[in-house]
């Protein structure tokens, strides 16, 4: 059973299956988080959806690139987890299918691709209390709480 966090299911609304994959991306005691103003000011684990036909591991390391700038190597699966939410960026309610992977940043090839998306470094136990939906931050606390 994969775990869900945030908002309650909201009855009779239709959810638009949409599975995403992020990363964790650890150096040092340090994240690398991507800070996005709009549409809601928040931080964020990089990544975002797979596309139709696109292999999810291929998705991961194109949205770590559009999103931070950064290359990353030695993706592992560390789990996954569902959200149901109102995406104002395409204008649909989705199931969210978030898949998260512990991996490597390689080094940086520039700024973020993605307009409105700005590469930070973070303290991990920062990130685990500051990112913007409660998956994100209750994997990120996991691996807080092994690193000590």
């Amino acid at each position: 059973m994969i775990r869900r966090y945030g908002e309650p299911v909201l009855n009779g609304q239709a959810y638009r299956h949409r599975p995403g994959v992020y990363a964790v991306l650890l150096r040092g005691h340090d994240i690398l988080v991507t800070h996005q103003l709009e549409p809601r000011d928040e931080f964020q684990l990089p990544g975002g959806g797979v596309d139709a036909g696109e292999h999810p591991l291929r998705a991961l390391h194109r949205e770590v690139f559009e999103e931070t700038g950064w290359r990353m190597t030695r993706p592992r699966r560390l789990g996954a987890f569902r959200r149901f939410v109102f995406m104002p960026d395409y204008d649909m309610w989705a199931e969210k299918l978030c898949h998260i992977y512990l991996g490597h940043p390689v080094r940086p090839h520039g700024p973020p691709m993605e307009e409105g998306h700005t590469a930070i470094w973070m303290p991990l136990r920062e990130a685990a209390e500051r990112l913007g939906n409660e998956g994100d931050r209750a994997f990120v606390r996991r691996l807080a709480g092994r690193r000590r």
